[in-house]
């Protein structure tokens, strides 16, 4: 990687990491260590929400039946979960309902319309979908159904003709749902309801700044002493330690097990799990989830070795297709052959007769637009320049995988750039450096965990472990792990001189801390 190092504007570590994330006021820096969402009062009003309040009101006094329409990843879910509870809690009759990612894809669908409409519902409301829904509003209207559309996506040029729309890009979904029910209920449950917006910021990857970043400083609170069983019970199930849980923890623990349902199987189950009073009902619907994300994981890590044999390096795009692959693990595909070949790439589920793509991109080729090229052939596409989903019948896989191939698409000259912080001598590593980056947490999109580099240090005890997987040593008097970075074991010997980029963190043993370098990157001086 090309390490791209932050201009130095201050001699104060902590202060040059402020300034890097334009932090640059005491009223900055006061609302970053300590956000609060009282702060971003007129973000949290969102336009629509007085009308929707007095419906959800009269649908209580006439016990009409509520359908939370949801949607199958984490925020979805979430989101659905926070309605259900919401309502129920003010008296509303409500029935959640979770589309099947095979059966009918992302957002409303005719099948889950009919369904709300034959489940006896006069009132659908949705949540992290529905913004680009305009036949489906449509239809709604056709069947009887008033229509409330809540979501945080990029609309379309048309926007639905519903009862009304919720809608705002600076939030989650769930946290959108959050704030269109938070006056209607009592303020004890408005804030337990937090933990839920927390989970489902951090896995929908918004910014963990301002207002993304205060809503998970305050649900972190809350879930971190949790009485929801569920959350107990996958807290429990996964091994987190009680009282430690941080975007880490949400990211790659939690959020992978409420998604893994959705991959796999079908999502309710998740939702059933936060939704759940019963502990043994929960302590079952936990261990049923991670066990379907241990499964995720073998067909994952399966399909990754499969799509890794069919990568043409000359190609600038890889375009990967199996017959084999779930539609619920190609994005995973996508992205790990993104990552490790910086290139484009899209995994290709085929299907017998239509098959189901995915797509991640990086910097500086936007990939919907690439791929909306080609809308003569697909039946559906959406996503944004990052990262996309579409559908095409499987008889036009073949000329889609050439169509993008022949494609001349110019890739950025610099390749992948690691970001680093601040150069840092040995000398400045210190636990007390530790408890500063604490204060940064929760880190995720837009406050990325601080990445150091160091230069000129001499290594020893080089060694993997993990079946070779990992690299393990000393550089300096410190101790490093490479995850991942096995193969770095035949090119590099004790008493060498190196570069290193880093994470700084502590690693506990038998109750003891001692420095540890997580090795981003080496470069051989």
């Amino acid at each position: 990687m090309r390490w791209k190092v932050a201009p130095r504007k201050s001699d104060d570590l902590v202060e040059q990491l402020l300034i890097n994330r334009g932090i640059n006021t005491v009223e900055d820096k006061e609302q970053f260590f300590h956000p609060k969402l009282e702060d971003f009062g007129g973000d949290l009003k969102i336009p629509g929400i007085p009308k929707v309040a007095k419906r959800i009101l009269q649908s209580v006094e006439k016990d009409e039946l509520v359908v939370v329409y949801g949607d199958y990843d984490a925020d979805g879910i979430c989101a659905a979960a926070i309605l259900y509870k919401a309502l129920t809690s003010i008296g509303a009759r409500v029935l959640p309902y979770i589309p099947h990612r095979e059966k009918e894809g992302y957002g409303l669908s005719r099948l889950g319309l009919e369904f709300a409409r034959d489940s006896g519902a006069s009132l659908v409301i949705t949540v992290d979908n529905g913004i680009v829904a305009v036949d489906q509003a449509k239809f709604a209207k056709e069947i009887g159904l008033d229509l409330i559309i809540t979501d945080h996506h990029v609309p379309g040029k048309k926007k639905p003709d519903a009862f009304e729309i919720v809608h705002s890009t600076k939030m989650c979904g769930a946290a959108v749902a959050w704030c269109l029910i938070r006056d209607l209920i009592k303020k004890e449950l408005a804030v337990e309801l937090l933990q839920f917006v927390a989970i489902a910021t951090v896995c929908d990857l918004l910014p963990l700044v301002r207002l993304g970043r205060a809503f998970v400083f305050e649900g972190l609170k809350i879930l971190n002493k949790t009485e929801n069983p569920g959350l107990l019970a996958l807290i429990n199930e996964c091994g987190i330690r009680s009282g430690s849980i941080g975007s880490f923890e949400i990211g790659y623990m939690i959020g992978p097990r409420l998604n893994a349902m959705g991959r796999l199987e079908h999502a309710i189950d998740s939702l059933r799990l936060l939704c759940t009073k019963d502990p043994l009902k929960a302590k079952r619907l936990a261990k049923l989830l991670c066990e379907t994300n241990a499964t995720r994981q073998k067909m994952t890590m399966e399909a990754i070795e499969q799509a890794k044999l069919l990568v043409d390096r000359s190609k600038k795009i890889h375009v990967l297709s199996s017959k084999d692959w779930s539609s619920g693990i190609i994005g995973l595909v996508a992205g790990k052959i993104t990552e490790e070949h910086y290139r484009p790439a899209i995994a290709i589920s085929v299907g017998e007769e239509v098959s189901k793509g995915s797509a991640r991109s990086i910097d500086g080729i936007n990939i919907i637009e690439v791929i909306r090229k080609h809308s003569d052939i697909l039946i559906d596409v959406g996503g944004h320049p990052g990262a996309a989903g579409f559908s095409l019948l499987s008889k036009h896989v073949e000329v889609f995988k050439k169509r993008l191939e022949e494609h001349i698409i110019v890739l950025p000259e610099e390749g992948r750039v690691l970001e680093i912080e601040a150069e840092v001598s040995g000398k400045q590593l210190t636990k007390a450096l530790v408890s500063e980056l604490k204060k940064f947490e929760p880190f995720g999109m837009d406050n990325k965990r601080p990445v150091f580099a160091t230069r000129g240090m001499r290594i020893s005890d080089i060694r993997t472990v993990g079946e070779g997987k990992h690299l393990k040593g000393r550089a300096d008097d410190l101790d490093f792990i490479a995850f991942g970075m096995g193969e770095w074991v035949n090119l590099l010997k004790s008493g060498q001189i190196i570069d290193l980029a880093y994470n700084l963190e502590l690693d506990t043993y038998n109750g003891n801390d001692k420095l540890q370098l997580k090795v981003k990157d080496i470069k051989i001086t």
